[in-house]
C-alpha cells in the first residue's frame, strides 16, 4: 500500500464534512431554536491560503444552517454542498462536472455519513476523535480533533509535500 505522503503529492482540491471536522462537534442550541457552532481560525487561514493558492475547497455535510454559510462564505469558499443525504452522489457529480480524478481528493470526514465518502476518495482522512469505524478506513488520522487544527493539518501537509507553504506573499493578508 502506498504510503499517504506520496499521495500528498498529487492532491488538488480538499473536501472536507463540515460537522466534527471544522468543528468540534458541538452544537450550542438557543431557547429561539438557533444552533450556533465554533471554528477554529488556523484552520480558516489555511482554508484561504489553500483556495488562494488553487486548491479546490468543497464541504459536503449532512447538516445545514445559516451560520454555516457565513463562516464558509466569510472564507470564500463556494462549493459548498449543505443538507445532503447521499454524500457519496454528490461528490461523484462535483467530480465530473470539475473534471477531477478521485485520486487527486483528499477527504476529511468524522462519522458514519461520511464513510462511504472515505472509500470513494483518493486520500481519506480524519480528525483524531473520529469515530472508530472511520478511522479504520481513513489513510491519514491527525493528531488534531475536529475543530482544533485537524484541517490545518492535513492543508499544511499537502502544501509543504508540494513546495507551496511559506513560498511566497500567499500567505500575507
Amino acid at each position: 500500500m502506498t504510503n499517504y505522503k506520496e499521495l500528498l503529492k498529487n492532491i488538488n482540491t480538499f473536501v472536507f464534512d463540515y460537522d466534527g471536522v471544522l468543528t468540534d462537534g458541538s452544537i450550542i442550541t438557543l431557547d429561539d431554536g438557533e444552533a450556533y457552532r465554533t471554528t477554529n481560525v488556523k484552520d480558516g487561514y489555511a482554508l484561504q491560503l489553500a483556495r488562494k493558492k488553487g486548491y479546490r475547497i468543497v464541504v459536503i455535510s449532512g447538516a445545514k444552517a445559516d451560520c454555516m454559510v457565513h463562516r464558509l462564505k466569510a472564507l470564500q469558499i463556494s462549493d459548498i454542498f449543505l443538507g445532503i443525504e447521499n454524500k457519496v452522489e454528490t461528490f461523484k457529480m462535483y467530480l465530473e462536472k470539475n473534471a477531477i480524478d478521485a485520486s487527486h481528493v483528499l477527504f476529511m470526514g468524522d462519522d458514519i455519513p461520511d464513510y462511504e465518502l472515505m472509500l470513494a476518495s483518493g486520500l481519506s482522512s480524519c480528525p483524531s476523535d473520529a469515530a472508530e469505524e472511520i478511522k479504520k478506513v481513513a489513510r491519514y488520522i491527525s493528531h488534531f480533533p475536529g475543530g482544533k487544527g485537524c484541517v490545518r493539518d492535513v492543508i499544511e501537509q499537502v502544501l509543504k509535500v508540494q513546495g507551496k507553504w511559506m513560498n511566497d506573499d500567499a500567505y500575507h493578508w
